[in-house]
C-alpha cells in the first residue's frame, strides 16, 4: 500500500519534547514503512521522520491551534496526495476538508475528546471519513451523534523505554501545565504523602503560564521542583527513576500516552479514574485510580510497592507499536479491498 499520513502542523514529527500525537504519527509511519508499505508524510519542514516528507510550513506556525494555518496545511496536503492509495488524517480540520478528494479513502483519528463541537464536526464528515478512536471511553463519548468505525489504542516502541529501578526517591508529574491535568493536585498529594515530586510540563501558551503562576508556582519548594519541558533521554531517565507517576487527570482524556510510557519504564501509575485511564492502568497491579488529595497520597505510598516488572510486561503485551501498526494495516486493507468497512467487526476489535 501507498499510504499518506497527515500530521498536525504544530509540532515536528517526531517531537523533540512535548507532542503525543506527533509521536504516534512517527511510530505509525516507521512501522508501516518497516512492514513494506510506501509512506508519504505531510508534516512541517523541520520534521525528521525517515519517510517521504512533504510540507508547506517550514516550521510549526505560532500561536498553536489557529484555524487558518491548519486549514492551509490540510488543504495543501490533500492537493498533494494524488499518488497515494489511502490517506490517514490526524488533524482536527481534516475530516471536513477531505471532501475535496472524492473517491480517495480517508481514515481520520480523533486525538482529542468528543465535545459538542467536535461531535458536530465529525457528524458533518460522516459517510466521507472512516473514524478511529484511540480508546473505548473516547468512542463511547462520541455517541449518539458520531459513528466510530474502529478503536485502535496507541502503542509504543516499548524497547526504546529502558526499565528503571525507581530509585530516584521522587514522584513524577509529566504532561501539560493545565488545570485538567491536575498539576497542583499532584503536588498537594505528593506533599501529603511525604514524597518529593518533580514536575516536567509543557508551559508555552498564555493559559498554561497563567495557571502555572496562579496555582503551581506558589506550591513549589524544596520538595516540589518544576523542571520545565523535557524530552528524549532526560524524559526516559525521569520516568525510570520515579517511584510513581502521578497523573491526577480531571477530564475525559482520550488516551493518556504518558501513563503508557511510565508503564513501559516499569513505573506504576496513580491517576484520576477518567477517560481511558481504566483501560491503561490495571487497578492494584500496575497502579491505582482515585481522586482527592488524601486518596492520591495513600495510592502514592501503595504504588511504590507494586511489581515494576509487571508494569513493563503489561506495556509489552497490550501497548506495543507492533500491535498498533498491525491493527491499522488491517483497517487500511479492509477499506481498499471492500471500499467500505464491516463496521460491526471494526467496532468489536
Amino acid at each position: 500500500m501507498r499510504i499518506g499520513l497527515i500530521a498536525p502542523p504544530w509540532v515536528p514529527v517526531p517531537p523533540t519534547t512535548y507532542g503525543g500525537t506527533e509521536l504516534i504519527v512517527d511510530l505509525l509511519a516507521r512501522g508501516l514503512a518497516a512492514g513494506g508499505h510506501e509512506v508519504v508524510l505531510w508534516t512541517t519542514g523541520d520534521a525528521t521522520c525517515p519517510v517521504d516528507r512533504r510540507w508547506v510550513h517550514v516550521r510549526p506556525p505560532r500561536p498553536m491551534s489557529e484555524a487558518v494555518p491548519e486549514a492551509f496545511h490540510v488543504l495543501s496536503a490533500y492537493e498533494a496526495m494524488d499518488d497515494v492509495d489511502l490517506v490517514h488524517d490526524h488533524t482536527t480540520l481534516g475530516p471536513l476538508l477531505a471532501r475535496q478528494r472524492p473517491g480517495l479513502p480517508v481514515v481520520a483519528t480523533s486525538h482529542g475528546p468528543f465535545t459538542e463541537q467536535t461531535r458536530k464536526l465529525y457528524a458533518a464528515a460522516a459517510g466521507r471519513v472512516h473514524l478511529v478512536a484511540v480508546s473505548h471511553a473516547q468512542a463511547l463519548s462520541a455517541q449518539p451523534d458520531v459513528e466510530v468505525d474502529a478503536v485502535i489504542p496507541h502503542g509504543l516502541d516499548v524497547d526504546a523505554f529502558p526499565v528503571g529501578a525507581g530509585d530516584g526517591g521522587y514522584a513524577l508529574f509529566l504532561g501539560r501545565m493545565t488545570p485538567e491535568k491536575g498539576v497542583h493536585v499532584a503536588i498537594d498529594a505528593a506533599r501529603r504523602a511525604g514524597v518529593p515530586i518533580l514536575v516536567a510540563a509543557k508551559c508555552r501558551e498564555d493559559a498554561e503560564q497563567a495557571y502555572f503562576d496562579e496555582a503551581v508556582r506558589p506550591r513549589l519548594g524544596p520538595d516540589a521542583e518544576y523542571l520545565g519541558e523535557v524530552g528524549g533521554a532526560e524524559k526516559l531517565a525521569l520516568l525510570g527513576g520515579a517511584r510513581v507517576l502521578v497523573n491526577p487527570i480531571r477530564w475525559p482524556e482520550p488516551f493518556g500516552l504518558v501513563m503508557a510510557e511510565a508503564l513501559a519504564c516499569g513505573t506504576p501509575v496513580v491517576a484520576g479514574p477518567h477517560g481511558a485511564a481504566p483501560e491503561i492502568v490495571a487497578e492494584g497491579r500496575t497502579g491505582f485510580l482515585c481522586e482527592g488529595v488524601e486518596a492520591l497520597a495513600e495510592a502514592i505510598h501503595a504504588a511504590a510497592g507494586l511489581d515494576r516488572s509487571a508494569c513493563r510486561r503489561d506495556a509489552e503485551e497490550r501497548l506495543s507499536v507492533g500491535r498498533m501498526v498491525a491493527e491499522h494495516e488491517a483497517l487500511y486493507a479492509a477499506l481498499l479491498a471492500e471500499g467500505t468497512l464491516d463496521l460491526g467487526a471494526a467496532r468489536a476489535s
